[in-house]
């Protein structure tokens, strides 16, 4: 059984940073692209960030692109989203997922996600 688990979100202030993990079992990891989304109230789920396997190629939304690094430890099963800078358009529920396809900024490019987590800039 695939599990995603999401850590280290929380309520912060506009211009702060945050790290969120994710810690995958029941899947072979280092075979899998990671990627980040995010779905703030009333709005659709939107791509954040993805990372291939190797960790060698990251792409990002452009809302982020800048502020936020998405980086993967395969010895740990574990993907991270480091995001610095925050704005309050951030708050969000993030999910992170792992795939395989080659397109990687969208939801049909993977196959397992994690549960969510609450993250919130205040202002």
């Amino acid at each position: 059984q695939v599990q995603l688990v999401e850590s280290g979100g929380g309520v912060v202030q506009a211009g702060d940073s945050l790290r969120l993990s994710c810690a995958g079992s029941g899947l072979t990891f280092r075979s899998y692209a990671m990627g980040w989304f995010r779905q703030a109230p009333g709005k659709e789920r939107e791509f954040v960030a993805a990372i291939r396997w190797g960790g060698g190629t990251t792409n990002y939304a452009d809302s982020v692109q800048g502020r936020f690094t998405i980086s993967r430890d395969n010895a740990k099963n574990t993907v991270y989203l480091q995001m610095n800078s925050l704005h309050p358009e951030d708050t969000a529920v993030y999910y992170c997922a792992s795939g395989v396809a080659a397109s990687l900024d969208i939801e049909q490019g993977y196959d397992y996600w994690g549960q969510g987590i609450q993250v919130t800039v205040s202002s």
